[in-house]
């Protein structure tokens, strides 16, 4: 993998993440752009104990944009977009409409390739191995920032997810806080160390999971199963077999054989609901450890965290989504339509050819 950092006219970073050690990109941003300014600012609820990112200027973001004007793609003679190149292999550049800014942490756009029209299924697994190490050098340059606390990876999919732009891409938010759906693993991490006189609860799981009927596909390095109380009703965890907090600790053979069962995991969720159908829409989330002080969650430390990926739909049959109504929306207690039993079955009976 090479790497070249530079910018763009407005003064954001920009990074190529080019497969070839030989690729020169030196392509400069004709376009007229004025220094960004953001309205960023995070508020903490005092009821709940969360935090809350406030930005308004995200309102006048690029919404929907006709296929020629994707500010995503290559730019081409003088149809210029964020990329100042005519092509590119893997691309990081900051947000121009981020959700948080400056000492509120920072938000990436990760363009995972310059073809307009297809998605991460269709990658090969050279390139999404490429994504992969995109992701892990985000993730070690953004830790070092003295604002972030804790870097998530992610792929929003498809406009029932809300998604803007249909280029193949997804985005890195680096908190200036633990998020609360870690705050709540690691305070389930805690409780359960003492009071089993120091198991680790993520390993716990796998290793029942593992022995179960949920598995969707296993590797020598991964798994993937449905979780015992799947939120949504088609979810997948994708864990490395051995435990490591991040990213960063991943070894070469499970780096090695992620883009293999990823990619395998992802084009079954587009067989789900048969041929025909419409891209299935899906969330990709990547969980890592915080890189902050764990101070507050008694006896656990950072290694005890377990990286794993969490995929999930809205649609929860052909034609139909799974809303957040009133008891998830209003209260955070979900309601799934499906056993996670049948959906796992249902991913292992639509295996990819």
């Amino acid at each position: 993998m090479k790497k070249t950092s530079t910018r763009l006219a407005d003064g954001r970073e920009l990074i190529y993440y080019d497969l070839r050690d030989d690729t020169v990109r030196d392509a400069v941003d004709r376009r007229p752009l004025e220094p960004t300014v953001t309205t960023s600012e995070v508020r903490r609820d005092p009821l709940l104990g969360d935090s809350v990112a406030i930005a308004s200027h995200r309102q006048g973001r690029t919404y929907h944009p006709p296929k020629d004007e994707c500010p995503l793609c290559p730019s081409q003679g003088e149809r210029l977009s964020e990329i100042p190149d005519s092509s590119y292999d893997a691309v990081v550049f900051e947000n121009r409409f981020p959700s948080l800014a400056g000492d509120s942490g920072r938000c990436e756009v990760v363009c995972f390739t310059s073809d307009h029209n297809s998605s991460f299924a269709d990658l090969t697994e050279e390139q999404a191995r490429l994504v992969l190490d995109a992701w892990t050098d985000r993730t070690s340059e953004l830790s070092h920032l003295p604002s972030v606390e804790q870097v998530f990876c992610f792929e929003n999919r498809g406009a029932e997810i809300g998604v803007t732009l249909g280029h193949p891409h997804g985005q890195i938010y680096a908190y200036p806080f633990t998020t609360p759906r870690t705050a709540l693993m690691l305070r389930s991490l805690a409780t359960h160390k003492e009071a089993t006189g120091g198991e680790n609860l993520f390993d716990a799981v796998l290793e029942s999971e593992l022995a179960g009927e949920r598995v969707v596909l296993e590797g020598e390095h991964w798994v993937a199963f449905v979780p015992y109380a799947a939120h949504w009703p088609y979810e997948v965890h994708l864990y490395p077999k051995r435990r490591v907090p991040d990213l960063l600790g991943l070894e070469e053979e499970a780096r090695t054989e992620f883009p293999k069962v990823y990619l395998e995991l992802l084009r079954r969720f587009d067989r789900i609901f048969g041929e025909g159908e419409p891209v299935t829409p899906y969330i990709a989330a990547w969980h890592q450890a915080p890189f902050g002080t764990l101070e507050e969650f008694e006896g656990v430390h950072r290694d005890d965290f377990a990286l794993h990926l969490e995929l999930f739909t809205i649609r929860r049959t052909s034609g139909k989504l799974k809303f957040l109504a009133g008891s998830e929306s209003g209260m955070n207690v979900f309601i799934n339509d499906i056993r996670p039993e049948a959906a796992a079955q249902r991913l292992r009976e639509v295996a990819s050819s």
